[in-house]
């Protein structure tokens, strides 16, 4: 009997000591073993692990890490329980910088987030999308340097002529007494350039920098009286043999048509008329008034004013203006007597 007593004692202790060692046991297991949250672009999963750093427990998990990936947490940190490990997966995105391509990973939120993280200067430059814009996989960013100049040109402002009648100056004869002179307009432009390439042209100001001076052309309105008289009227005035031609305004006898500059005007600026001759002034000076007389028994020509010139009026050469194209065809190339009368 007290050998079965010792048996009951000895299966108690041992017992006893198989309970304290599943206890001891379990009180390890449970040091050992850590509640760990791991959360990856906000999915989150729950592990219950015996490793001891951060990087044994993503590698049991096999959860690798990108270069550009973020993780809150140093791999090489020791495991707590009730850790939480996040990881932002870096997405690949593309920026145009002024005409530079630049791709890159990232895990920043935000347009603006990024660019500031790269350090890049666009506080001048035009974004698309906005710097609020939210990253995403494979957006593109472009970034355009924005330049505003402003230039300045200057624009001629033509004057005008003003004509005012002369009662004390011939008919027929113009006098500048004035010579106008172009203003100035200044003009200023704002042109915008997009990575230096021209955008916009705009007109920002115009001012006057200077008045423009009229021209001021008097014009002749006193009628000029000739007595007609006979040919001995002329006598002791000085008399030149000459071989005359006729013209008028034809381009064939002037190269000119109307429209044209200086069309119908003599080389003393007075109008091409009746009575006007082209002379060579060194032979007859500008302005002198003569007397044709015909040498072949045809009417004289009469009063003339010596105003205009010819590129082929030379020496003892006049050319008499007549407004009808069939006389000045009839008229031909007669010598005529050629009276000075003086001016």
């Amino acid at each position: 009997m007290e050998q079965k007593n010792r048996g009951y004692r000895l299966l108690t202790v041992i017992a006893i000591i198989l309970t304290g060692i599943t206890v001891f046991t379990l009180t390890i297991y449970e040091a050992l073993i850590k509640d760990i949250y791991i959360a990856v672009d906000g999915r989150e999963i729950s592990v219950n692990t015996s490793k001891k750093t951060v990087s044994e427990v993503l590698k049991e998990q096999n959860i690798s890490l990108g270069k550009s990936d973020d993780i809150n947490i140093p791999v090489e940190s020791t495991l707590k329980d009730d850790m939480k490990i996040e990881i932002i997966r870096a997405v690949p995105v593309a920026i145009n910088y002024r005409g530079n391509i630049l791709e890159i990973n990232t895990t920043k939120k935000t347009v603006k987030e990024l660019l500031d993280s790269l350090d890049l200067d666009y506080s001048q430059d035009k974004i698309e999308p906005s710097l609020n814009e939210k990253i995403k996989s494979d957006i593109e960013i472009n970034i355009v340097k924005v330049d505003e100049k402003i230039e300045t040109i200057n624009e001629p402002i033509p004057y005008e002529t003003v004509t005012k009648n002369n009662i004390k100056l011939d008919k027929g004869k113009l006098l500048t007494v004035q010579d106008g002179q172009e203003g100035i307009k200044e003009i200023k432009i704002k042109k915008v350039y997009e990575n230096g390439e021209l955008q916009t042209s705009e007109i920002i100001e115009e001012k006057i920098a200077k008045e423009p001076i009229s021209k001021i052309v008097e014009k002749g309105t006193k009628e000029v009286e000739y007595t007609i008289a006979t040919r001995g009227n002329f006598a002791g005035k000085r008399e030149i043999t000459m071989v005359a031609t006729a013209y008028d305004l034809s381009y064939e006898s002037t190269g000119k048509k109307p429209g044209d500059k200086w069309y119908g005007l003599t080389a003393s600026g007075t109008k091409a008329r009746p009575g006007v001759v082209a002379v060579d002034p060194k032979v007859i000076p500008l302005g002198t008034k003569l007397y044709i007389e015909s040498l072949d028994g045809t009417p004289d020509y009469g009063y003339a004013i010596a105003e205009d010139t010819g590129g082929a009026i030379k020496g003892n050469k006049i050319d008499l203006f007549m407004e009808d194209a069939e006389k000045v065809r009839a008229f031909g190339r007669r010598k005529v007597k050629v009276y000075i009368i003086g001016k």
